[in-house]
């Protein structure tokens, strides 16, 4: 795999909430530059990402219900459907976390069904396609409530499963830190459950070459990185 075929697997992302926008412009000019999938900036950032990426062929990917996934179905259909109208081509959207952890994957899978919708309506309404990525938060879920996330995305109609927010702060009984972004073997039993027909990214921790190629052996086809460039410069054939 080239340097050039990675560079279009990443999502060159900048989440924070002190993001400026010189900031966003200069992640914009950097992903034209590398030639990367998107960028991925939080929704009020999603017009002058569009603006900015306009004929580059990098898309703008924005997060919704981010990063706790405690909003509403309708409030998480409507921030989705705004966002493709601004001009976003890919939504990633949390999952109903708590209903995932009681195992409720009907009520997961209808949240993620209602972006869905909204989201195909609003892409219809631009005359374009647009995807929907559920990020599970594998983090907080055991091995089966990630199937059972994954397969209700799947049902729902989703577009690719993602790991990570990389915003999560999960914690063992004694209250050390465990880790919150993509494992090699979260990807793996992602893929596994959604087979090949369907994306799935890997998000949170994705810092150099070594790490983005395991992640794409184990089966992601997408990253989300806010060290797109490292990757990218670190790549070796």
């Amino acid at each position: 795999m080239t340097k050039e075929e990675v560079s279009k697997m990443i999502d060159h992302t900048l989440l924070a909430a002190t993001a400026t926008k010189a900031q966003i412009l200069k992640l914009c000019g950097e992903a034209k530059s590398y030639g990367f999938a998107s960028v991925c900036v939080n929704p009020v950032w999603v017009s002058l990402a569009a603006k900015e990426l306009q004929g580059s062929g990098a898309a703008v990917c924005t997060v919704i219900g981010f990063p706790l996934g405690a909003e509403t179905s309708k409030a998480k259909a409507f921030s989705a459907k705004e966002a493709v109208l601004d001009g976003a081509g890919e939504i990633d959207m949390v999952i109903n976390i708590g209903a995932a952890k009681e195992g409720r994957f009907d009520l997961v899978q209808e949240d993620i069904a209602a972006v869905v919708q909204a989201v195909k309506e609003a892409a219809a309404q631009k005359e374009k396609k647009a995807l929907v990525k559920v990020i599970v938060e594998t983090c907080y879920l055991t091995d089966q409530e990630i199937e059972g996330a994954c397969l209700a995305a799947k049902k729902a109609g989703a577009d690719f499963v993602k790991t990570s927010t990389g915003f999560g702060t999960p914690k063992d009984a004694a209250g050390n830190p465990h880790p919150n972004g993509a494992q090699v073997r979260h990807v793996q039993l992602m893929r596994k459950t959604v087979g090949p027909g369907m994306g799935v990214k890997a998000s949170g921790g994705i810092r150099d070459a070594e790490t983005a190629r395991a992640l794409i052996e184990a089966g992601a086809n997408r990253l989300g990185c806010s060290a797109g460039i490292a990757i990218a410069d670190g790549w070796s054939d």
